[in-house]
């Protein structure tokens, strides 16, 4: 499932269902991306004539990249003190190996931030310039609700079996099973109480033939 998912609400505003061959890059190309739009992802996407391509339609990103990624520093920028300890550093790059450059032959920003958590560097690329490098960590630590979300749909609504074997059948049960966690999703937004989706969706099981 290649899907865009929406920061507001992290639900999603565009699935497409492939099969397993198609690559989380390639997918992206048929995500259709309104200019001025901010896009978060894993190195999955550390595909450069797709950053070209959103860079181009005023798209704005940020990507953990690759550990062999070959660039080179053209400048790098100052860190604030006393404050946004994580940064490591703030840099403006160009891409070093030729055929990378060919397909993305504007400058980038690299930011590199201590995760604390998982005690790691993480190592972000973005064509967003402006922004303060602690906003620019803050965009990609926000990429975890993507986890989330198909960690609600594996663990919630797995699929054990399937009822048909062709392609048709196939998507309709995987359809059923987002449009279901999209409906939980929305009740449980109305409610008063915070509940887990996994107390939901045991309620409703419940109470599905009762007054």
């Amino acid at each position: 499932m290649h899907t865009l998912l929406d920061f507001d609400g992290n639900l999603p505003a565009y699935v497409n269902s492939t099969n397993g061959k198609t690559a989380d890059n390639k997918g992206a190309y048929d995500v259709t991306l309104l200019k001025g739009s901010v896009i978060v992802a894993d190195c999955f996407y550390n595909d450069f004539s797709l950053l070209n391509v959103w860079d181009s339609k005023g798209v704005f990103f940020v990507i953990r990249h690759k550990e062999n990624l070959q660039y080179v520093t053209i400048q790098e920028k100052g860190l604030p003190e006393n404050l946004h300890q994580h940064i490591m550093k703030d840099e403006i790059i160009e891409l070093k190996d030729q055929a990378s450059k060919t397909k993305f032959p504007n400058k980038l920003r690299r930011v590199s931030v201590w995760d604390q958590e998982n005690e790691q560097i993480i190592e972000l690329i973005t064509n967003q310039f402006k922004w303060s490098p602690n906003t620019i960590s803050e965009l990609y630590k926000s990429r975890w609700q993507v986890e989330i979300f198909f960690r609600d749909i594996n663990q919630l609504l797995h699929i054990k079996s399937f009822i048909g074997t062709s392609e048709n059948a196939v998507m309709i049960q995987i359809w059923t099973a987002l449009i279901t966690i999209l409906i939980h999703k929305a009740v449980k937004a109305q409610f008063k109480f915070d509940w887990y989706l996994s107390n939901l969706v045991a309620f409703i099981k419940l109470n599905l033939l009762s007054y």
